[in-house]
């Protein structure tokens, strides 16, 4: 797809070539160009029937040329010769040295593949598309207290190519799949509303094959009724177990977006020179791993077309690596870690987050209830603020229970967690064995960029931390 649309603006490699050489000629230290072509639709599915829908086609290049710490960046929507090189010339604005240099020999690597190289958007027809999407309706209205149900069905496809001045020239075919169910139940007189989805890098062939539209909707359901059961959470300091698997936000909000390299570059990161500390518990183990298979945070080369990999973030509590791309890397004096991300070609690439997790501890979930004689279990969240800076975070909690003598009890709502990603790692005690990652809703902001994302943790022990709610006495 990208390679024919480049050649049908007689965008050949050989050209591609000159145009990085006409970048780089007023002496940056490294350029890249970054060409995208994309398809995207979306299904909505309200009260039964398909009240929206949409189809879009987009493509551009982005032109960036760096220079020390600083960088010149411009894109065209545009794929013809003459735009691209308006975008050249604005871009390596940024430097002025009578001195530029050619561009590397521009080399392919083949780098194993971490998902299909094929669309998703034709692995269903649109009629199928459409009974999958009333599948998750008629499920859910078997619950007798289900006044409202939507069920949303969205693909898309990308394809990109990445050439740089260092010789990078590489092609990454990205497909992305997602299924999302909202529930709204009433019972006698109370509302409750509730969401599940996921999805990654497939076809949709992914939720057919699974039966996935029936997981989503029973999850969806199951939460918004046991809403209906909730109390007013309690308010003070006392103890938290955090569920596995998606409320590992937490830890990708308040830890990781602390150990992006161009946050520890600037020092304003909490976790700034601070590499070889002990900043935590050492019962945790933290990576950020892109190779992981069909993961929606996965890529089989960043940004820049550094193969991604695993890395070590922290080690049995001691501070290993920071997330880097080039330009951060070069200026830290460390190699990229694969770890460069843009929303589009419309974007700048920066050090961003692909699947974060919490590797697995040696607890068991029962022990960590057992040691808890006043507290809650959060066992799922909804969204979260953090200071990047300071590392303050609040998260709320759309699935939480009371825990009284070492036994969960009652269900409780309106809870939120209020702390620093740094104490909250001194405070874990207990990491359990029953590592999970999230079912692929990841989404994830940074300076206007939304990109997908996964996160993952086993069950986690903190052993002090302050809870926002209502009731001041449990």
């Amino acid at each position: 797809m990208i390679n024919q649309l480049l050649n049908d603006h007689s965008i050949t490699k050989d050209r591609i070539y000159g145009l990085l050489n006409s970048l780089s000629e007023t002496g940056s230290d490294y350029s890249d160009l970054y060409f995208q072509h994309s398809i995207a639709e979306s299904w909505l599915l309200d009260e039964g029937i398909v009240k929206d829908g949409s189809y879009s086609i987009s493509h551009g290049t982005g032109v960036r040329c760096v220079k020390g710490d600083k960088t010149g960046f411009s894109y065209s929507d545009d794929l013809n010769l003459k735009a691209i090189q308006g975008a050249i010339d604005f871009a390596k604005g940024i430097s002025d040295s009578p001195q530029g240099q050619n561009s590397n020999p521009l080399k392919s690597r083949d780098y194993p593949s971490k998902y299909p190289a094929l669309s998703p958007l034709e692995s269903l027809t649109s009629k199928e598309k459409v009974d999958l999407l009333r599948q998750i309706n008629s499920i859910a209205r078997k619950e007798p207290k289900v006044v409202q149900v939507s069920a949303s069905l969205s693909g898309a496809y990308t394809e990109v190519l990445i050439a740089s001045t260092d010789g990078v020239y590489q092609v990454d075919c990205r497909p992305m799949v997602r299924v999302n169910v909202t529930v709204i139940v009433e019972h006698n007189g109370r509302i409750e509303q509730a969401s599940s989805g996921g999805g990654g890098r497939y076809d949709y062939g992914y939720f057919v094959n699974n039966s996935l539209a029936e997981t989503y909707t029973k999850e969806a359901l199951r939460l918004a009724l046991v809403a209906l059961e909730s109390i007013e959470a309690p308010a003070g300091k006392m103890p938290v177990i955090l569920g596995s698997g998606w409320p590992g936000v937490l830890l990708h909000e308040a830890i990781g977006h602390g150990l992006e390299g161009d946050f520890n570059r600037k020092g304003s990161s909490v976790f700034s020179n601070r590499i070889g500390e002990q900043i935590s518990s050492e019962k945790c183990t933290i990576v950020d791993n892109g190779t992981l298979a069909n993961r929606r945070g996965s890529l089989t080369v960043d940004d820049e077309g550094t193969p991604t990999q695993e890395t070590v973030l922290i080690e049995n509590g001691i501070l290993k690596r920071y997330m880097l791309d080039k330009l951060n890397g070069r200026l830290m004096g460390q190699p990229s870690t694969g770890n460069a991300r843009r929303e589009s070609y419309a974007h700048i690439p920066m050090p961003r987050m692909t699947n974060t997790y919490m590797l697995n501890g040696e607890d068991h979930f029962e022990d960590m209830v057992s040691s808890v004689k006043d507290g809650i279990y959060a066992k799922n969240f909804d969204g979260g603020q953090v200071d990047i800076t300071s590392g303050k975070f609040v998260f709320s909690a759309n699935e939480a229970y009371l825990i009284k003598a070492g036994k969960i009890t009652k269900p409780i709502k309106g809870a939120t967690l209020i702390g620093s990603g740094d104490e909250v790692l001194h405070q874990i005690s207990m990491v359990g064995d029953d590592l999970k990652l999230d079912p692929g809703v990841g989404v994830c902001g940074k300076e206007g960029q939304n990109i997908p994302v996964g996160v993952g943790q086993p069950s986690l022990k903190v052993d002090m931390l302050a809870v926002g709610g209502t009731q001041l006495n449990m």
